[in-house]
């Protein structure tokens, strides 16, 4: 498959009314090529995500402009504008941020061009053809649920909220407290701020927060495995490895390592390899001939995987 890289990037896609009469003929005239766009491909997760949907391209004989956000709004911003310029046949992309993404996307629905969103949604545009994702909020009350049934009577919580604005950060969130809301004399959140996805940030906001507690948190929930990872590492520097519930989120292959080897107790599981190959086949099939989803959003149920389940997680093989 040839593979195209350029820094403007390129993003086509029709407008829902249009596309079905639109799309076939196009397709036929021309090799299609779709832009896939990731927040920040510094992230090992998005890298995975990335990975699979040029496989899956691939598989489908499709090109593939790529496309790195660099956790930078107006950078995928530009990105888009410039793809459109270009006139790509397709957008699969995972914004940075949902509300700051907006009106580029809307400007390529508006152009006619099919986007398919992946793992972060993006309500404000109508006219999207489809979103494929885990359902966050269902992840979130999965790190809660496990926090009752290690901690039955009763739990002091520091919880590392991920980057303000994303979507799943705020789902995670929303989910988490779904749950643990529901007995706040129980469960209570002694440390919360935004660590935003970081590692290097988890660390130090873990470090700052035990600095100013008189006692440690019995679970540190975080909304990614990179922050979980951080402060795993704060939590060693204080000689409370082990002391700790940690669960982090997103169940990559070094989170998996590190439940194997009992540094973190869970993670959660959202299928990024499922999620990518279903948006690209998404986008992939209405370009060819035409075809809608069968529903416009398709939402992964995450589970949460911990030493009893370690076979369920989705990159277990790439654990040494």
């Amino acid at each position: 498959m040839k593979r195209l890289r350029i820094p403007a990037l390129v993003a086509g896609a029709f407008g829902m009314a249009l596309a079905s009469a639109m799309v076939p003929a196009q397709a036929a005239d021309k090799q299609i090529v779709i832009l896939e766009s990731a927040p920040d491909l510094a992230f090992p997760f998005f890298v995975h995500m990335m990975n699979q949907m040029k496989a899956e391209a691939a598989k489908l004989g499709v090109d593939v402009i790529e496309s790195d956000g660099q956790r930078s709004s107006p950078k995928q911003t530009a990105d888009i504008e410039a793809a459109l310029t270009k006139g790509v046949n397709g957008i699969v992309i995972s914004p940075n941020e949902v509300d700051a993404l907006a009106p580029a996307l809307q400007e390529a629905v508006d152009a006619g061009v099919p986007v398919v969103t992946i793992d972060r949604r993006v309500d404000k545009v109508p006219g999207i053809l489809a979103h494929v994702g885990a359902d966050n909020v269902k992840g979130g009350e999965a790190q809660g649920n496990l926090i009752m049934k290690l901690f039955p009577n009763g739990a002091t919580v520091m919880n590392l909220q991920g980057q303000s604005g994303a979507s799943p950060a705020i789902d995670r969130n929303k989910g988490l407290h779904n749950i643990l809301d529901k007995a706040p004399d129980k469960y209570k959140i002694v440390f919360e701020d935004t660590a935003g996805f970081d590692r290097a940030k988890g660390l130090a906001m873990t470090e700052s927060a035990l600095a100013s507690m008189a006692n440690p948190p019995d679970v540190l929930v975080a909304a990614n495995d990179d922050m979980a990872l951080g402060a795993i590492e704060a939590l060693k520097a204080r000689n409370l490895n082990g002391k700790v519930v940690v669960i982090g989120f997103d169940a990559l292959p070094e989170a998996l390592a590190a439940i194997k080897g009992g540094d973190l107790t869970a993670t959660i599981e959202q299928m990024p390899g499922g999620q990518s190959r279903g948006a690209v086949d998404t986008l992939v099939a209405f370009l060819k001939d035409g075809t809608k989803p069968a529903q416009q959003v398709t939402l992964l149920t995450p589970i949460a995987i911990t030493k009893d389940n370690l076979d369920q997680a989705e990159r277990i093989g790439e654990v040494k």
